[in-house]
């Protein structure tokens, strides 16, 4: 199964949980950055609820990432009106794979936790103020 592929698969798997993954995820990224508190002023349910339909757009659209490059351009663009940093995407990606990671527990295998920190990277690249991936490979 390719990169992509096991992303996709395992994005199936969490989005019945969807609202507990957002969850766990906003509590490792505060834990991780208390900080960071500060840049969430919207309604919490509202910004799960967001954050997942992104996450699961994004994930879905991994294998023609051309396309979404200009709407993973403009997600950037608004992060950094938000407040946020290059740094603050490596703890987002800390966060975001452990609550991928408590919520599938012995499910997600070594090779799918591979393929999302290698497909997190390449989105939070493309996030990043001059950040242009490589589309042509997984």
């Amino acid at each position: 199964m390719s990169h992509i592929a096991l992303v996709q698969q395992v994005m199936i798997d969490i989005l019945p949980q969807a609202d507990d993954v957002a969850q766990a995820f906003y509590q490792r990224l505060f834990e991780l950055d208390p900080s960071l508190r500060s840049l969430f002023t919207h309604d919490p349910a509202e910004q799960r609820r967001k954050f997942m339909d992104m996450l699961a757009t994004l994930v879905a659209g991994l294998d023609r990432l051309h396309t979404l490059l200009p709407e993973i351009h403009e997600l950037g663009r608004r992060h950094t009106g938000y407040g946020v940093k290059p740094e603050h995407y490596a703890v987002a990606g800390v966060a975001l794979l452990g609550a991928v990671e408590q919520t599938l527990g012995h499910q997600l295998s070594d090779e799918a936790r591979s393929a999302w920190i290698q497909a997190y990277e390449l989105l939070t690249n493309a996030m990043s103020v001059g950040g242009f991936p490589s589309v042509d490979g997984e």
